[in-house]
């Protein structure tokens, strides 16, 4: 996997960065951000919001691979952000 487009944002929001993976198969999945929380950023998977009001992901990520994720997004984030 790679990252395949990353979006840093400028301001004052929680979401930091907007950012797209590539799977080897070239499939890309859209709609991963890197979130401002209270231990530092973090990845979120895309979601989207439910009847009931709550937000459920709509990309579930095995822990070890949204680990690995998490590292490479945070890496591209700082080479960027320079």
């Amino acid at each position: 996997m790679k990252i395949s487009r990353m979006n840093p944002l400028k301001g004052e929001s929680k979401t930091a960065a907007f950012f797209d993976i590539q799977t080897e198969e070239e499939i890309i999945i859209k709609g991963f951000r890197l979130v401002n929380g209270a231990n530092g950023l973090f990845m979120s998977a895309p979601d989207e919001k439910g009847k009931d009001g709550k937000f459920y992901d709509k990309v579930i990520v095995p822990k070890e691979l949204k680990e690995k994720l998490e590292k490479m997004a945070l890496e591209e984030y700082e080479r960027l952000k320079g």
